[in-house]
C-alpha cells in the first residue's frame, strides 16, 4: 500500500486509496453506458457489436492505465460518443466508405496525434488557450453535460415548435432522474463520503424493485474479438478524400481531449499557478495511444470523458482514479448484465450534479471586461446547443480573436491563438 501511495502522491493530494477506488467506481458508474451505446451506434456501420462491445471494454481499460499509470491524472478514457457517430453516420453510411477504411482514417489520425504529442505541440496550443476560453470551455461542458442528462432521462424532450420542450415529470425516467439528483446534492452537502454513487445505486436499485429495470444475471463469457480485431484498412485510408475525414477525427479529439483536460483538472485543483495542466504531454500521449490501440482492437477514437468530473467530486485526485476505472471496464467483459442493469436515469441525476459544480468557473469570468465575458458565454451557450464541445471551443477562439480586433487589443492576441482561429474559420467555412 505505501508503494502505491507514493507512486500516485496519495499524500500529496490529501486523499486516500479508499477514496480513489471509491471515486473511480463513481466513474465508472457514470460512463458505463459507452458499453452498450458504441456497439449500437458501430453497429449501424457494419461491425459486428458483439466483437465492438468487447473491443469498447479493453480500449477504455487501455486508455485509462496509461493514463492512471504514466500520465497520473484522474482521468478516464473511453471511446468518445460524437466521433462514433461522426465515424458511422458520416464516413460510412454518408461517404460511403467500407467500416475497415474508416478505422484506418482514425488510425492515422490517431499516429498524427502521437507525434504531435511527442513534439508537445499540441501541450503548446492547449497552454496557449486564454483564460477566458479556458472558463468557457469548463462551464460550457457542464452546460452539455446537463443537457444530456436532462435529454436521456425524459426530462427534455423533443418539441417540433420550439425544439426543446419539458418532459412528463411524472413518469419514471424523470422523477427518478429528479431524485438521484436532490439524494447527491442533500449528501453532498451533508459531506457524506460517496454521495454520487450512493445516489446511483439507489435509483437504480428502486428500477430493480420496482421491475422498471429486469434483473439479467451477472456472469457471461465475452463475445469473439475476432470479426473487427486488426480489419484496419490503412491503405485505403492514403485516398485523397480521406484527408478531410483523418483531419476531422485530428480536429474534434483535439479539441474534445483539451475541453476535458482543462474541465477535470480545473475541477480537482490540480492547475498550477502558472496556469498549466500537470503532466500536460503524458496525457495527451495517453490519449492518442488509446485511439491508435482502439482501432487496433476493432472501435472508434478512444479519448478522454468528461464523466471524469463526478469522479473528482466523490474525492479522486490521482491516477488511482483512472486505474480503478480501466479495472472495472476488464471485469465488464464478464459481467456486463449486471453493468446494464445501471439505467441511463440513474446517472442522470449524478452528471446533473457535476453541472452545477462545473458552473462555479463562472464567479471568476471578468464580466466588467466584455471582451473576455463575451467569448466565455459564447462557448457556454453553444457548446450545447450545437451538441459538440468542439464547435463551442472554435466559436469561442473566434469570437475571442474577432472581439479583441475590432477592440483594439491586438497585445491580447497571442500567435497560437491566431494560427488557431485561422483554422477554426477555415473548418467552418470550408469543411
Amino acid at each position: 500500500m505505501n508503494a502505491i501511495e507514493r507512486y500516485f502522491g496519495i499524500d500529496g493530494h490529501n486523499t486516500t486509496i479508499k477514496t480513489e477506488i471509491l471515486a473511480g467506481v463513481t466513474t465508472f458508474l457514470t460512463m458505463a453506458y459507452i458499453i452498450f451505446v458504441n456497439p449500437n451506434i458501430l453497429a449501424d456501420a457494419g461491425m459486428d457489436k458483439g466483437a465492438v462491445f468487447v473491443a469498447t471494454c479493453l480500449a477504455a481499460a487501455i486508455g485509462c492505465f496509461i493514463m492512471g499509470i504514466y500520465a497520473r491524472l484522474p482521468v478516464a478514457l473511453a471511446p468518445g460518443m460524437g466521433l462514433n457517430a461522426f465515424f458511422t453516420y458520416g464516413v460510412v453510411l454518408g461517404m460511403g466508405y467500407a467500416w475497415q477504411t474508416a478505422l484506418g482514417a482514425v488510425f492515422l489520425s490517431g499516429c498524427i496525434f502521437i507525434l504531435l504529442s511527442l513534439f508537445k505541440i499540441r501541450e503548446i496550443i492547449i497552454n496557449s488557450i486564454p483564460t477566458s476560453i479556458k472558463q468557457g470551455v469548463v462551464a460550457g461542458i457542464g452546460a452539455f453535460l446537463a443537457f444530456i442528462a436532462l435529454q436521456t432521462s425524459g426530462v427534455i424532450v423533443n418539441n417540433d415548435a420550439t425544439l426543446v420542450g419539458l418532459g412528463d415529470m411524472t413518469t419514471f425516467s424523470p422523477a427518478m432522474a429528479a431524485l438521484g439528483f436532490i439524494v447527491i446534492v442533500g449528501l453532498s452537502h451533508k459531506k457524506v463520503p460517496g454521495a454520487v454513487t450512493i445516489g446511483i445505486l439507489l435509483v437504480a436499485l428502486i428500477s430493480l424493485l420496482t421491475g422498471n429495470t429486469q434483473f439479467s444475471g451477472i456472469i457471461s463469457a465475452p463475445p469473439p474479438i475476432a470479426p473487427t480485431l486488426m480489419q484496419l484498412d490503412i491503405a485505403g485510408a492514403f485516398d485523397v478524400a480521406m484527408i478531410s475525414v483523418i483531419f476531422a477525427f485530428l480536429f474534434v479529439d483535439l479539441f474534445d481531449t483539451a475541453g476535458t483536460l482543462i474541465a477535470t483538472t480545473t475541477q480537482a485543483g490540480l492547475i498550477g499557478k502558472d496556469g498549466k495542466i500537470p503532466n500536460m504531454g503524458k496525457a495527451l500521449l495517453a490519449d492518442s495511444t488509446a485511439t491508435v490501440a482502439g482501432t487496433v482492437l476493432g472501435t472508434s477514437s478512444t479519448t478522454s470523458f468528461v464523466e471524469s468530473v463526478s469522479g473528482i467530486a466523490a474525492g479522486g485526485r490521482t491516477g488511482l482514479m483512472a486505474v480503478t476505472v480501466g479495472v472495472l471496464f476488464l471485469l465488464s467483459l464478464f459481467f456486463s448484465p449486471l453493468a446494464g442493469m445501471i439505467p441511463g436515469y440513474a446517472t442522470a441525476g449524478a452528471i446533473f450534479y457535476v453541472a452545477v459544480l462545473m458552473m462555479e468557473t463562472l464567479k471568476d469570468v471578468k464580466w466588467n471586461d466584455l471582451t473576455e465575458a463575451a467569448p466565455v458565454v459564447v462557448v457556454l451557450l453553444f457548446t450545447p446547443l450545437t451538441y459538440s464541445v468542439a464547435d463551442g471551443i472554435a466559436l469561442g477562439f473566434i469570437t475571442y480573436t474577432a472581439i479583441k480586433v475590432v477592440a483594439g487589443k491586438f497585445s491580447d492576441i497571442s500567435i497560437p491563438v491566431l494560427l488557431l482561429t485561422v483554422v477554426l474559420l477555415a473548418k467552418i467555412i470550408f469543411i
